[in-house]
């Protein structure tokens, strides 16, 4: 499975804030959003500041997207 963060690009637009911005109040590292930018996973920790920052919840900033391979289940 890969993990989309198209809907916290989103929500930053929203908000009005640039990724820096969000990096900056949120308090995580260049690493962490370097990591999101990528489409990588991120920790549980980093995502609590994100979604405190933002006022919302995990499902509002991340979604897991099937893989198409095998009808979408991992081997």
């Amino acid at each position: 499975m890969a993990i989309s963060y198209n809907r916290l690009w989103k929500q930053l637009i929203d908000h009005g804030l640039s990724k820096t911005d969000m990096m900056h109040r949120a308090r995580i590292s260049t690493n962490v959003l370097a990591r999101l930018s990528k489409g990588e996973p991120v920790s549980m920790d980093s995502m609590e500041k994100i979604c405190t920052v933002l006022g919302c919840n995990i499902g509002d900033v991340m979604e897991f997207i099937p893989d198409t391979e095998n009808g979408g289940i991992d081997a």
